[in-house]
């Protein structure tokens, strides 16, 4: 199996030996905080102010790396807090759920399962169809923009403040992830694991740059590609990849099991 986990890599590694797999680990990301974290600086000073109505946090790390900026950048760690006690948020998961819990903070309004940005919206229009007209909203970011949810928002009449505060880059050593490229164009991969989208980015980037983009989507559409989820399934598609599986639920051990399962399966069959 092919791992692209990165910072939980040995425990992903560790679950696929138990379930007898051999894992091929490319770890395919590092995550970094930004170089300047303007943005993330003033949009805590734009809380703290008041100037917000709606926080949507979509992150643990996120949320974590923003409270950070408020507590070392600002020196205002407990306005920040206090801040978000005053407003709504909304919030996709349960890791930036579990750091408002730490905080104190309650959430007005959860993403369910498979806490994708569309389930956060829906969450949302739940709660109070009218909850973005006319409010100023700030979007916590990871990784790449989410065009999409920004859009929606927007749709339903929300001021949008975008908050990038980290990024995901590739690897320092990149040799792991171009070994995992060169196992799948050798056939030696059955099944590749994605849990975010951002792997299957920088590993068709990386592809790109061997010379391998055709031959590495040839290969996925061969091997069972399985997903944590549906925004992961969405990036996959756009490289023109399709997934054989969702996992039920968005986390590793699942994905991993289920995946077993499925190979299982297909080899009772042949």
């Amino acid at each position: 199996m092919l791992i692209l986990e990165s910072r939980r890599a040995r425990e992903m590694a560790s679950i696929v030996t138990s379930y007898g797999g051999v894992p091929i680990s490319a770890p395919s990301m590092r995550e970094v905080p930004l170089e300047s974290n303007t943005d993330a600086v003033t949009a805590a000073q734009t809380l703290i102010d008041g100037g917000f109505d709606v926080v949507v946090l979509l992150t643990g790390v996120g949320t974590r790396a923003w409270l950070d900026v408020a507590d070392q950048v600002c020196a205002a760690r407990e306005p920040f807090v206090e801040a978000l006690r005053r407003v709504r948020v909304a919030v996709r998961g349960p890791k930036p759920l579990s750091v408002l819990r730490e905080l104190g903070v309650a959430a007005w309004v959860t993403a369910p399962e498979p806490n994708t940005w569309r389930d956060l919206l829906a969450a949302i229009d739940t709660a109070d169809a009218g909850s973005m007209r006319n409010a100023h909203v700030a979007v916590q970011e990871y990784g790449a923009s989410n065009p999409e949810l920004l859009a929606a928002l927007e749709t339903r009449g929300a001021r949008v403040t975008r908050v990038p505060v980290y990024q995901w880059t590739l690897p320092e050593d990149l040799e792991p992830l171009r070994a995992g490229i060169r196992s799948l164009a050798d056939g030696a991969v059955d099944v590749a694991l994605f849990t975010t989208g951002t792997q299957a980015v920088h590993l068709m980037q990386v592809a790109e740059s061997m010379q391998m983009g055709e031959s590495t989507r040839n290969a996925l559409r061969r091997v069972t590609v399985a997903s944590i989820g549906p925004t992961t399934s969405d990036e996959l598609r756009r490289h023109g990849i399709e997934p054989r599986l969702d996992a039920s639920h968005p986390k590793m051990g699942f994905l991993v099991r289920e995946a077993a399962e499925l190979l299982s399966g297909l080899d009772d069959r042949s």
